[in-house]
């Protein structure tokens, strides 16, 4: 589906009806996104669980980056809609990438058909990734992954103010994840080749819009706050000497 900054670059109800067909089954949504950082509120994923559910199809709320927003709270689709299907993990928030653990949320009626495709996938998460979970929610380690999660909004609070300095755009606050997606087309039509370039010339690594779909693609590029301010304003200050 085509998504622009005019819907925060997330799903409407109305784009989701028109484009329902026979071939549908379901509507699959991320909040807080990968690549913009956007939400969906409460009232506008109650609207897309309806439209799912008169049409008779499955929504499917990707919530990944839960816990990981910046100056507003992200709702659950289950706030909204119990019928809706949520999949999460430990990866994010938790920062226990690599270790391979998540969870889902289904309907009653689908509860039996999820177990029996997990047992075709996989028997069980390992032991030591569950005792790693269980310890991710002491009290200790969430005071400390709410100090990282303040971190992570200095960064985006200073990639906001920087980028525009590149000739950037940015079209939507993110108010989630740790992503900038910012439109580069006053700078280049080919955001492709322009991350190549900052790559081979500054030694900069920011991600084309190719790699997240085709709409409008070659005009945006993505930026990650995964790292130090020092080294997102050194980032900055060798991209601005690229050009």
């Amino acid at each position: 589906m085509e998504v622009g900054p005019e819907s925060r670059y997330q799903l409407t109800a109305a784009q989701l009806d028109a484009a329902w067909n026979e071939r549908t089954a379901a509507a699959m949504v991320a909040s807080p996104a990968n690549p913009t950082g956007t939400l969906l509120s409460a009232p506008e994923l109650a609207e897309l669980a309806e439209v799912c559910r008169r049409r008779g199809g499955a929504l499917i709320v990707d919530e990944i980056y839960h816990g990981l927003t910046y100056g507003v709270d992200a709702p659950s689709v289950l706030q909204v809609a119990d019928d809706a299907l949520v999949i999460n993990s430990f990866s994010k928030y938790f920062q226990m990438t690599g270790w391979r653990l998540g969870w889902l949320v289904v309907p009653s009626q689908l509860v039996e058909p999820a177990i029996r495709l997990a047992q075709n996938l996989f028997l069980c998460p390992p032991a030591p990734a569950q005792r790693a979970a269980l310890a991710a929610f002491q009290p200790e380690t969430l005071a400390l992954l709410e100090e990282r999660r303040a971190e992570f909004g200095r960064r985006r609070d200073f990639l906001l103010e920087a980028l525009p300095s590149l000739g950037w755009r940015i079209p939507v606050q993110p108010e989630g994840a740790f992503y900038v997606y910012a439109d580069v087309s006053e700078v280049t039509d080919d955001s492709f080749t322009y991350c190549q370039r900052m790559l081979d010339d500054v030694h900069v690594a920011i991600t084309p819009g190719a790699d997240f779909g085709t709409y409008r693609a070659e005009r945006h590029v993505r930026v990650a706050y995964t790292t130090g301010i020092d080294r997102l304003a050194e980032a900055v200050r060798r991209m601005a000497r690229a050009g």
